[in-house]
């Protein structure tokens, strides 16, 4: 199987109810948003490879396979947003969204801000290199919510937004976390 198919090289992509589309329709636009903050995590799981101990600060080989079952979910949210129709998510129970889903996002949020100081002001992003890519995911899915409710209130399912808008306070915490480990502090605003 070749990488390259040559359908887009007019400027369109097919959805997966096979419909045509621009490549910069909303939609597209969407989950565009969406996988680049699934290559994002993937930036911040290569910075803290707990087979390098020199990067990974102690205590923080949880935030990986987090990370990677996130991106899992992020693949999933993607194939509901490229299926206008709503025929895969009934039938690939992989490209499913639960309201467990978000619950996992939100206990490890708690697990995590319960190790930092409490935050008091606002504070810059920054930090080491895992930390200021946690922070960049942050703002990328930011964005990617946007793009979905910009799609209107009918066009996905709402546990997407709901997933995005927690998923990004999770970052926020992981990029806190991460740079606490690693005895960084914290620039405030």
């Amino acid at each position: 199987m070749k990488i390259y198919t040559k359908t887009g090289d007019a400027g369109e992509t097919s959805l997966f109810d096979n419909t045509r589309v621009s490549k910069a329709d909303p939609r597209v636009d969407a989950y565009g948003e969406v996988d680049e903050v699934n290559a994002c995590l993937g930036a911040a799981r290569a910075a803290l490879d707990v087979g390098d101990k020199t990067s990974t600060p102690p205590g923080a080989e949880d935030i990986p396979m987090a990370l990677a079952a996130i991106q899992k979910d992020l693949f999933a949210l993607g194939a509901r947003l490229a299926d206008p129709s709503a025929r895969i998510a009934e039938r690939v129970t992989k490209a499913a969204i639960t309201p467990a889903d978000v619950e996992r996002l939100e206990v490890m949020i708690d697990r995590l801000e319960a190790g930092l100081p409490p935050l008091r002001r606002f504070i810059l992003p920054g930090g080491g290199l895992a930390g200021s890519l946690l922070h960049l995911a942050r703002t990328v899915c930011r964005r990617a919510e946007r793009r979905v409710i910009a799609l209107g209130p009918d066009a996905s399912d709402p546990l997407v937004i709901v997933y995005l808008n927690r998923l990004s306070d999770l970052l926020f915490v992981m990029a806190r976390a991460v740079n606490h480990r690693s005895n960084l502090p914290e620039t405030e605003w």
